[in-house]
Order: C-alpha cells, then structure tokens, then sequence
C-alpha cells in the first residue's frame, strides 16, 4: 500500500472507532509500511491546506475527469504536486501520479487564483496566511527555540537565522501580526519567542541541532535546578525526548572552566525502549553525548540510589508522566475540507466531530466526553468526575513515589520535579505528600525558598496555590506554575525544587576552586587558569571519561523531524530497527556512550 493510501486510510477513520489526536492515531498504527514521520507530515499538512485544495480541485473539475480518485486521495496527491519540494512521491509511470500530472496546467492555474482570492502576493504570503489559520487558537502562542549553547551562542543566532527578523519588547508583540517577529525572554537564558508562523523546522539551525524547540515552561526545571561543578552528577530520571537532558547538559557545559576537563555527568533514564532511541537521536544531534550516559529502557525506580556508579550524584531532575492537562494544541484532530463529489450536493467534513442529522444525539453524547491525554500519548476516556479522579490519583501516587525515590540517593543536594499539568493533585499536593514523608524527614529535605531561586524563575510572576498547599503561603510562593491562555505565551505548567544541606569535603561548599566575593571563580592573572584552594590537586580520576564503562553503542534508524508539534517536549516515537532491546528482568546493562 503506498504513502497515499495509507496515510488516506488513517484521515478517514471515524473518530468514534478510533480515538486520539492525528500524532497519536498515527505513531500507535502498527502495520504501517510507510515511514510514520512521513505519513504525519503528508496528513498534517494536507489538513492545513485542504480549504485551497478543496478549491483547486473543485474549480478544476478533477473528480469528474479522474473517477478512480477519492477526494481524500486526490488532497493527498494535489497537495504535494503543488506544495511539495520533490513533488508526488511516486514514480512517474504510476497511475496515480499520472492522474495528477495530465492536469497540471489547470491545477496550477486553480492554485494561483485561489491565491490571489486571498490577496496573498505570494506562495510563502499564503502559506504564512494559511498556518495562521490552521494554528487557530495556538495562533496566539508564539514558538519557543532554545538555543543550544552546545554548538551556538544567541548572538550567532540572532545574526544568522534570525537576521532578518523584527525584535520586539513583548511576547504578546510576537503574536500581534503577521511578519517575522523576535523576543529575547527575560526569564530563561538563551530563550527566544518567534512568530508562529515561521517554518523553523526548514532552517539549517533547526537541522544541526544548533536549536531546539522547547516551550518556554520545559526549559523551567533544568533552569532551576541550577547543576553546578561543585554538585557532582546529575539525572534526569524520564528522559525523552531529551529536551531537558541536552539542556542540562548544555548548562553543565557553560560552567566547565576554561581549558578544563568537565567532570560531570548528565545520567539519562528511559524505561520505554522506543523513547530512548528518540532520547538518543536528539542527544546526539544537540552534541551532549560527552556529556550524557544514556540508559536504553532502563526503569529509574529499579536503580538502586546506593550505586557506587552514583556515588556522585548531588542533583535530580524529575519530569514524570502526568495528565499533560497543560499542553497547547494537542487535543483534536484537525478538520479536512474535502472537495466535492461529482453528482452530490453535499460537501462532506472529515473528522469534524458531527454526525448526520439522524444521529447529531449521539454525535453530542460522544463529544463531550472528555478524553485525558497524557503527556505519554495514553488516552482515558473520562466520562466523570469520578473517572478523572481516579486518574490524577494513579498518576500522583507514581509521582510521589518518583520522588521519594529521588530523596534516597546519598550525595543529593538539589531535586526538581515537574509536571506540565494543571491540577493540585499533581502538583502542590504531591510536594506537600514529599515534604510530609519520613525520608524527607531524616534526610532533611526542604522546598528551595523563592528568595533563594535563580534570578530569573525568582522574578516570575505565577506562583502555587496557597490551598493546595495546605495553607502554607511560603511553600506556595516556592512552587512555580504557568497557565495555558493567561498571555504569557506558554503552555500549564509546574515545577518546584527540593534542597538538603550535604557534607562537602570543602567546608564553604564551594567545590574546589578559589571564588570572589559575587561567587565568580578567580582566575591566575597571567595563565587564566582557575585557581584551586590549598590542598587541593586535580586529579584525572575526576574525568568523565575514567568513570564510566561503554556498552554497545545502540544505532537506531532516523528519522525526518521537521513537522514536530509546536511543543517539542510532545514527540511522538520513531521508527526502529525492530530489535527488541529491552531487558527482559531488572537486571541494569548499564549506560551508553
């Protein structure tokens, strides 16, 4: 079966046979022949073009000269012979792209005059007009790019990728109008908001890995946890897709001295095989791979925290599966404008949610019921607030439980948990369930005090509830949110750290080099090498590469990204080779390079 008419079969589907949104009715299909980021990207691009395909393929008459055609297949098909760079992707002899081609003068002159209805002077102005409108309500979120100082710096970026970009004040002046519009974010290093309607993925910086797309919200935990040398190792316990492992290991990066080895390390948990060859692509890409030691399908709760291999460990990042409650623009599948039939009056809608009139009742019966999507891609139809309880308590109780697994490793110093949910439950409840429990107790683990946050999430603005933290006004303050549609520009979100005081072998904490009174580390004036306190001898034992013993080096087959979701934190799983390597007990093979 070809790319068309699978990718036809998977849009034609009712939604009351198969639930989810396009990502997931697609990446959960199991016997597809064709590469899933493919098919994704010829659907999801189909439906947002499909008003002006319709159009075309209408005012052509292609339908009624090419009976064989179904209007799905003839979307599929006209789309690409007009949009696509490489054009149908079929031979030319094949009959489908023949039926397609033998029409092409009338196809391209319906093109142009359903552009010029739009008073659109050119094909990049109707596509920017075109995904304004498909963006719909997440038209007003701007796209947020992490730039990754791996392999850049924003200064570059701004006077390569974005050269020709407007900078402007605000976040809401990037959403404003349409144009080619900047913000430099005041709250997260290295954080940029561009207008929405810019095909970032196509850029070169998007292709190297020079830049990822992460909400603003994901780039807070890294952020917060602030890892420092003197910390030790870090984790990061739910790794992929790895927006937040390679910016954890980007901010190790930044703090290694110069013409230094660095000695952390950036240990990545995956425990979903599949995940964790996405994890690995993205690492690779951002160039953390010197940095991060990757565990292929390894359950962070079945490590065990006393490890030697973690004796080192001083601080933990937690993102666990959550209800994903806070997420933009993942909910629906995308409405598809079908041309019309030769011989019919009617002008049919696929995947609208509406029924014909005989059955409108059971149409609204079966579309307000919510379906919970969390952010692992696991729908629950929630038919009641019972159900929806039910479901935050199963997830909270796996939160806590991450948590207080986080609280046992000996050297910790520093915990950040996060969820992009919007509900007490998963959120101030489950810090407060922590604080309250007896390893929190024993090991004198406390919220990290906003006065005592990094500068930049001490300065924003939405805090936690006090209620849902059981009326401590300090706690509340502690914890950070965001909300979905509040104009900020950013998806719900949530996070809050935990500090304990640890024995160092150097007693102000500092690590091992001499610093000034604003903490900067204080350099040799003519070497510029940084300068150790006494008694200290820098030892290659330290360095990463002696700590750490190489696997077998995974080589997952790769795919073509550049139609993510809007949230890259969201990513669907790739294809794989079709080995299975997963373990098969709890015994730990070990970390990769």
């Amino acid at each position: 079966m070809s790319l068309y008419h699978e990718t036809a079969e998977i849009l034609s589907t009712s939604p009351s046979t198969v639930g989810g949104n396009l990502k997931t009715r697609i990446f959960s299909k199991k016997d597809l022949k064709s590469p899933r980021q493919q098919v994704y990207a010829l659907a999801l691009e189909t439906c947002k073009w499909s008003s002006v395909l319709k159009e075309v393929i209408d005012n052509s008459e292609l339908l009624r000269h090419e009976r064989k055609l179904s209007p799905l297949l003839a979307l599929l098909l006209v789309h690409d012979f007009l949009l696509s760079k490489k054009g149908i992707a079929l031979p030319a002899a094949h009959g489908l792209r023949a039926s397609i081609e033998r029409h092409k003068a009338r196809l391209n002159a319906e093109f142009t005059r359903a552009r010029l209805r739009r008073k659109a002077g050119s094909v990049e102005a109707l596509r920017e007009q075109i995904t304004t409108e498909f963006l719909g309500d997440s038209a007003g979120y701007p796209r947020w790019v992490r730039v990754n100082t791996l392999k850049t710096t924003i200064e570059d970026q701004l006077a390569t990728t974005f050269a020709d970009f407007t900078r402007v004040l605000t976040v809401s002046e990037v959403t404003a109008a349409p144009g080619k519009f900047l913000h430099v974010d005041n709250h997260i290093p290295n954080l940029l908001a561009i207008s929405p309607s810019f095909e970032i993925t196509k850029t070169e910086a998007y292709a190297s890995g020079a830049i990822i797309l992460q909400d603003k919200a994901s780039c807070f935990p890294a952020y917060l946890l602030d890892p420092r040398s003197e910390d030790g190792d870090v984790i990061d316990s739910c790794s992929a897709p790895g927006n937040k492992t390679t910016h954890l290991a980007a901010i190790v990066h930044s703090r290694i001295p110069e013409n230094e080895r660095n000695t952390q390390i950036v240990y990545a948990f995956e425990k979903d095989t599949k995940r964790s060859r996405t994890l690995e692509k993205m690492v690779k890409l951002a160039g953390a791979k010197d940095i991060t030691r990757m565990s292929f399908g390894q359950d962070f709760l079945k490590v065990d925290p006393n490890s030697e291999l973690f004796r080192n460990v001083g601080c933990l990042l937690l993102d666990p599966s959550c209800s994903g409650s806070g997420i933009v623009g993942r909910d629906d599948m995308p409405t598809i404008h079908l041309p019309e039939i030769p011989g019919t009056t009617k002008k049919p809608l696929v995947n609208s949610g509406r029924k014909r009139k005989r059955e409108d009742s059971e149409a609204v019966k079966e579309t307000s019921q919510p379906v919970l999507v969390d952010d692992d891609g696991k729908e629950t139809l929630v038919s009641s607030e019972k159900e929806l309880k039910a479901r935050l308590e199963a997830l909270s109780s796996f939160q806590l439980t991450l948590l207080l697994h986080a609280f046992k490793f000996p050297a910790a110093k520093k915990i950040t948990y996060s969820t992009c949910s919007i509900h007490a439950e998963e959120n101030e409840q489950v810090v407060l369930k922590a604080l309250q429990s007896d390893i929190a107790r024993e090991r004198g683990w406390r919220i990290l005090p906003r006065d005592q946050q990094v500068r930049g999430l001490r300065e924003w603005p939405v805090r936690g509830s006090i209620e849902a933290s059981g009326g401590n006004a300090e706690d509340a303050e502690a914890c950070i949110r965001s909300y979905k549609d509040d104009g900020r520009g950013v998806m719900g979100f949530f996070v809050a750290a935990f500090i304990r005081d640890v024995p160092s072998e150097f007693e102000d904490g500092d690590g091992p080099y001499l610093r000034d009174d604003d903490g900067r580390i204080i350099r040799d004036p003519i070497t510029g090498m940084p300068t150790l306190k006494p008694g200290y001898m820098s030892s290659s034992s330290n360095d990463v590469s002696s700590r750490t013993q190489p696997v077998q080096e995974h080589n997952p087959e790769l795919v073509d990204e550049e139609n993510d979701d809007i949230d890259s934190d969201d990513a669907g799983d790739t294809t794989t080779d079709g080995s299975d390597q997963s373990n098969t007990d709890d015994e730990w093979d070990g970390f990769g390079d």
